[in-house]
């Protein structure tokens, strides 16, 4: 890493929550950002789409975490706009709903006394006699809440979201995302209230953005802007040109033509098969084979408006019915009033996962809407006559998925690029081919932007918060390195609290 440099030109590849964030505390440092982002307007993931005066969230994002310096930046940018809101979420299963956090009273309830003893038993057998090697999603759910309540209350929905086996899927996704809980924890928590430090997946309160976190992502893009740093949209990263030793410029394609941008430093948020795709001289065939072999998990949105001022009491739902395809439904008016620009409608985002080009995101927009109306029905929310007007909107790789072998492809590609790219780090969900949280992809950001002053972050150790590490139940593998990369430079991450 290059030392200290004030007047460093970076250039900054994606303009979402990492990538915004990077540029804006490079600003803070006195140095000189330049954002490249591929689509029209920024936030990535994180942004608000605008349809007739609705706002739809793509995907429902949650303003909470441990880290002061990500909530004081979210502060600062937003000051009174982040309001605080209360959470309420259920699973939809057999026809019922499923208060989640788990009540022990509500789920006793609604599955019955039987069930409730069979799931009990199955816990128990799983507690006593788990699985000695955890290797896939499957056997850690099974470990942790017992086979039974793994097939009521995850099998379906993970299936829905990620479109392979839950035995394919690496447990290192369920540790991030479950985070240590377990069938005994959640009912101690459920009984006991909220004490002491707050489990992420638990947190009853949030804050979130009056109209939607886009409000974030475009407040920030417009300082950025007022100090003389716009971010520059409508610019595809078609090649990133190095010597072997350095990144020199990177060359977009776009509404403005082709153009060449050059800098000392570079930070990268894209998704990391569209950047080794760009390199130019292309690296190894061991690099681009990991690349390829890299899967993201595509995302569509089908926003409906319904003409009824109150639909159900939630933020969101997680539909386990195998009967419809929709997995997750948000319910934006309760995220915050100010999403709907009527308050006696509503509106709802029917949460389809896809990979790009099969059957759902191949089809047409009414198609889709037409599926979005006949599955509110089916699931009893609205009726079809009281949906009056949709929206589809398309995400490619919304998420990168943990297969049996990602861990070995992003280290082959991180090799690749610490060993013969120093002035290019990798940031945030896709640059790093994590599935994180936005704080975490903002965390990461921020220290690579420190990086470019001098500091030795060494942004791989960087969590949203110690505890989500996976525990293990073996010794963890050495990382796998290429025989053509030299070994890295490797700094301590200095204690910043986090």
């Amino acid at each position: 890493m290059p030392g200290p440099n004030h007047n460093a030109r970076t250039v900054i590849l994606g303009g979402g929550p990492a990538g915004l964030s990077a540029a804006f505390e490079l600003t803070r440092q006195g140095c000189t950002p330049l954002v490249l982002e591929t689509d029209k307007i920024v936030g990535g993931l994180a942004r608000t789409v605008c349809y007739k005066g609705f706002l739809f969230d793509i995907g429902g994002h949650r303003f909470f975490t441990k880290s002061k310096e990500v909530q004081q930046l979210w502060q600062e940018i937003l000051g009174s706009s982040l309001i605080r809101r209360s959470r309420l979420s259920r699973i939809y299963y057999r026809n019922r709903f499923f208060l989640y956090p788990i009540k022990a009273v509500d789920a006793l309830l609604g599955v019955g006394p039987w069930e409730a003893i069979s799931i009990v038993a199955s816990y128990l057998r799983w507690h006593f006699f788990p699985y000695r090697e955890v290797k896939n999603f499957e056997q850690y759910v099974t470990n942790h809440f017992g086979k039974r309540l793994f097939e009521m209350f995850f099998r379906t929905y993970t299936e829905k979201v990620w479109g392979i086996p839950c035995s394919e899927i690496r447990a290192d996704w369920a540790a991030q995302r479950i985070r240590n809980l377990s069938l005994m924890r959640l009912v101690r928590a459920a009984l006991r209230g909220s004490h002491g430090d707050p489990i992420r997946s638990l947190v009853e309160r949030f804050s979130y953005p009056e109209r939607g976190p886009g409000q974030m992502w475009e407040t920030l893009a417009g300082r950025l802007e007022a100090m003389g740093h716009p971010v520059l949209t409508g610019r595809r990263v078609a090649q990133v040109f190095h010597d072997g030793r350095a990144v020199t410029s990177v060359v977009t394609e776009g509404k403005s033509g082709t153009e060449r941008f050059e800098g000392t430093h570079f930070i990268s948020s894209i998704p990391i098969r569209d950047l080794v795709r760009a390199l130019s001289p292309a690296p190894p065939e061991e690099v681009l084979r990991a690349a390829e072999s890299l899967r993201y998990r595509d995302f569509l949105l089908v926003g409906l408006v319904v003409n009824r001022e109150n639909i159900c009491p939630d933020n969101w739902i997680y539909v386990h019915d195998p009967a419809v395809r929709v997995g997750r439904i948000q319910n934006f008016k309760n995220w915050s009033p100010a999403m709907v620009p009527n308050a006696q409608q509503t509106s709802l985002g029917m949460e389809y996962f896809v990979f790009e080009n099969d059957d759902l995101w191949s089809s047409s927009d009414s198609q889709l809407i037409e599926l979005a109306r006949r599955e509110v029905e089916h699931l009893r929310l609205a009726r079809a006559d009281e949906i009056s007007d949709g929206v589809v909107i398309r995400m490619p790789k919304a998420y990168p998925i943990y297969d049996r072998d990602w861990e070995r492809h992003v280290a082959t590609i991180r090799c690749y690029v610490e060993a013969h790219l120093s002035n290019l780090q990798l940031v945030g969900r896709n640059g790093m081919h994590r599935y994180n949280n936005q704080d975490h992809s903002m965390m990461t950001a921020m220290y690579a932007a420190r990086n470019v002053m001098g500091a030795g972050y060494d942004l791989w150790k960087v969590n949203s918060e110690a505890e989500y590490q996976e525990e293990e139940t073996e010794p963890r593998r050495a990382p796998y390195r290429p025989a053509y990369a030299q070994p890295p430079r490797v700094t301590p991450v200095p204690d910043e609290g986090n």
